[in-house]
């Protein structure tokens, strides 16, 4: 029987292919269109960092190069510096993005750390520019938080009363240590005579001295940290009062009942502060678990687009209290609000639901999660039912507060359910798209300013996908993004 014969392989021979790369990837390719999107937006505030020089050593990489590398990379879910500089290499789309062009991972590095400001001020220009394409419906927005994991292990934190305790235990372990190095030094000039100069510390000794030194320094500047917080705490509470007693009394009302708070000043004994990342904190995930995170909230507008229009992050675990920045934040990016503004139960307060009123948008916030929510039934049906007299009545709860029952009659009409409704299937898949999809599950990058920066490059690079997604189904806003 004759050898099978198999197609000529050596993996010696030179590699057929085109000239220019470019003919390995699609005319339409993400890199073409995320290349022409960032030659769209201003990048002067990037660019005016570099001045001339002075014309020795090799040419810095163009920062507008870096730029799309870096947008292009996080869109994709790749933020560590060494696989995006490994992926010039190894894929075709981010030689032909970069030129054939290769910064090492310490250039994307540092590139990034200069620039966090710079390129998170992109969101609010990428958000505007899917405005104009009109990509953004702003028919309905909404709202939700999620917790992210911060680059430290809940592990590394210490509670200021532990704190006190491991500092009065570090000071006399250090006492006994230091004891024990002078007998021993003691012992040795005894031994062998004094020409020893008195500084030595016998190896066992010195290398537990400096790390309980170290530790103890470590304890005392967090707690130092936690102490500084719980006075601008205390010094707020007492301001806002002093303000509310001088309206008051500029107005002729009746003085304010009580005291004037006297908050101490103290943290309190549970309060925590993270060694390795002291600005996380430890937050309850969704799951019921305790993890060292931070909360990152996003503002997703409702059409099918999914495009997130505002975004922040802080160390408040509570979704509340960012409603009404978020909701300034969306007017001031995009001029006006949509007529509906949608969150889920944790975000329900009276103050956020006149907030979003003055803004001029209508609130759609459940006070609390019911047990049982009423069956969804056909429009057909709930318009013919509310025109009937006949829709079902909310049950007010026991002590429920005017702004609460007010809040159940509106969710309990059809429009207000339909809204509602919307709102799991706007905000809730893009979460999902960030943590799931491009693998969001912990922060490179440590400390509140640079995760914040961190957050919003992650939102950018999400926003980059969904309009460029729509800049290839839909060829003719090419032109639009060409001109405008």
């Amino acid at each position: 029987m004759a050898p099978r014969v198999f197609r000529p392989y050596d993996p010696t021979a030179p590699l057929p292919g085109p000239a220019d790369l470019r003919e390995w990837l699609p005319p339409d390719h993400a890199v073409y269109l995320l290349s022409d999107l960032v030659d769209a937006l201003d990048l002067s505030a990037i660019l005016a960092v570099y001045h001339q020089g002075d014309g020795g050593g090799n040419p810095p990489y163009h920062p507008v190069l870096l730029t799309k590398l870096l947008l292009y990379a996080y869109m994709q879910g790749v933020v560590s510096s060494r696989r995006i500089a490994a992926r010039t290499y190894e894929e075709v789309a981010y030689r032909v993005l970069t030129v054939d062009q290769h910064p090492d991972f310490r250039t994307i590095s540092d590139f990034r750390e200069r620039h966090l400001a710079a390129l998170g001020d992109l969101f609010p220009q990428v958000v505007r520019l899917a405005q104009r394409l009109g990509l953004v419906r702003l028919e309905q927005v909404a709202q939700d938080g999620t917790k992210v994991l911060a680059n430290a292990s809940k592990h590394r934190a210490m509670s200021y009363a532990r704190m006190g305790s491991a500092e009065e235990r570090l000071v006399r372990e250090l006492a006994a240590l230091l004891d024990a190095a002078r007998a021993a030094d003691a012992a040795e000039d005894a031994q062998f005579g004094p020409d020893r100069t008195g500084d030595e510390l016998p190896d066992d000794l010195s290398g537990e001295l400096a790390r309980r030194e170290r530790r103890l320094a470590t304890i005392r500047a967090a707690k130092a940290a936690l102490e500084a917080e719980a006075e601008a705490e205390a010094a707020a509470v007492r301001a806002a009062d002093a303000a509310e007693r001088q309206r008051r009394a500029a107005a002729g009302e009746p003085k304010k009942p009580g005291k004037p708070p006297a908050p101490s000043g103290v943290p309190q004994p549970a309060a925590q502060r993270n060694f390795t990342d002291p600005d996380s904190r430890i937050m309850k995930n969704s799951d019921g678990a305790f993890v060292q995170a931070y909360n990152g909230q996003i503002a997703v507008d409702a059409g099918p687009h999914q495009l997130i229009v505002g975004q922040s992050l802080t160390n408040q675990a509570a979704d509340a209290p960012h409603l009404d920045p978020m909701v300034a934040q969306v007017r001031t990016t995009l001029g006006l609000l949509p007529p509906a503004w949608t969150a889920d139960t944790g975000f329900f307060s009276a103050a956020n639901v006149v907030a979003v009123t003055e803004a001029g948008s209508t609130a759609y916030l459940p006070p609390s999660r019911d047990a049982h929510p009423p069956p969804r039934r056909p429009a057909v049906v709930e318009r013919v039912l509310d025109e009937a007299g006949l829709r079902t009545t909310p049950v007010a709860l026991p002590d429920e507060s005017a702004a609460a029952a007010a809040m159940r009659a509106r969710l309990a009409t059809a429009d207000g359910r339909a809204r509602y409704a919307r709102r799991k299937s706007t905000v809730e898949p893009v979460i999902g798209q960030l943590k799931a999809g491009r693998g969001l599950r912990q922060f490179l990058l440590r400390g509140l300013a640079k995760v914040q920066a961190e957050w919003t490059l992650w939102c950018l690079g999400h926003n980059l996908g969904k309009v460029l997604a729509a800049l290839r189904a839909e060829p003719a806003l090419r032109g639009r993004l060409a001109t405008g």
